[in-house]
């Protein structure tokens, strides 16, 4: 773990930020924070007895005498990019941003660059790939030789997320800043997407892209896969692997159940989840491998994430043509 003694820089003072702000204190990492308004920044530093700025972030940043070299970036998914670029360019060189560092895919590709350019490593932050569950499922999937082909459901509580008070922006990137965790799990277990044929109809007001999502398509590991997620109906959130030996269930992600070839019980997988039930889950092991600045393949990084916008686009859009303009509003 690098230097203990060098303080990290948590942007933000929120919910995200507080279940940071507990993992952090447990690794014994030195921090401050920096967040936006007044009143919710004293909060924070009364709950965590750390010192805490506030106003905008440039000019706390300015009145370092030394930025700190390391920062994680867990404010709103609206000012995600915008945060970590303004880091950037005030010399921080290594960040954990929280998922989806934007809401596009222009603005992932020029955060991208711009780390390039100034040198500094950016990864994103998807905590469900550090799940004792999912960390479970990848031992029994390398052992039965890999994936054969998975399935996922991203259905979200549409009636839950329009009680909400979120900005329109937020809303309509739904799909990048929320759906994409259980999107991205299912790639990260079964391999990266080489063909997607996709349908998205049936658009909300604050979604217009679309509320039902289904399609198809194989990955580099030779696996096929297909998704389905309605959001006009009850569902959660799910994924589904098969091997030569095994179904692994993965609904809810915090638990693993499985079936094998020669039953149709589905059973459940005893895991040593005992850090997912203690801190937010895969948080603890996800900030303990962006600390150890080792290349943790779990870790997402930026140029990665820019290129799997062009998939989370073509999931969210659709690319069949005939079904454009149908059921939407």
């Amino acid at each position: 773990m690098p230097d203990q003694l060098t303080p990290l820089l948590l942007v933000g003072t929120g919910a995200m930020s507080a279940a940071y702000a507990k993992v952090l204190k447990a690794l014994g990492q030195p921090f401050l924070a920096a967040g936006r308004g007044t009143e919710r920044a004293e909060a924070f530093a009364r709950e965590w007895g750390i010192e805490t700025g506030h106003g905008p972030l440039p000019e706390q940043l300015s009145r370092f005498n030394t930025v700190p070299e390391t920062a994680i970036v867990a404010v709103s998914a609206t000012n995600l990019a915008e945060a970590a670029e303004q880091l950037i360019k005030a010399g921080v060189r290594r960040l954990l941003v929280e998922k989806p560092v934007a809401l596009n895919q222009a603005d992932a590709e020029t955060l991208d660059l711009v780390a390039k350019n100034a040198g500094a490593e950016v990864y994103v932050a998807y905590n469900r790939r550090f799940y004792a569950s999912v960390e479970a499922a990848r031992k029994i999937i390398d052992a039965d030789g890999g994936v054969l082909s998975f399935k996922f459901d991203f259905t979200e509580a549409r009636t839950r997320i329009e009680a909400l008070d979120k900005d329109p922006a937020e809303l309509e990137g739904w799909l990048f800043g929320n759906s994409t965790h259980v999107i991205d799990l299912a790639f990260f277990l079964g391999g990266h997407p080489n063909t997607i044929v996709a349908q998205s109809r049936c658009g909300l007001g604050w979604h217009p892209a679309g509320a039902i999502f289904t399609g198809c398509g194989t990955t580099d590991t030779g696996a096929d896969f297909s998704y389905h997620s309605n959001w006009l109906a009850p569902g959660r959130w799910g994924v589904e692997v098969m091997t030569a030996k095994s179904r692994l269930i993965l609904q809810p992600m915090e638990q693993l159940f499985l079936q094998n070839q020669q039953s149709f019980a589905v059973e459940a997988v005893a895991i040593d989840d005992n850090l997912d039930k203690e801190f937010k889950p895969g948080l603890y092991r996800q900030t303990e491998a962006f600390l150890s600045g080792n290349t943790d393949l779990r870790l997402m990084s930026l140029s990665t994430q820019a290129e799997a916008f062009k998939n989370y686009t073509v999931i969210r859009d659709g690319n069949r043509s005939n079904f454009e303009g149908e059921n939407r509003s």
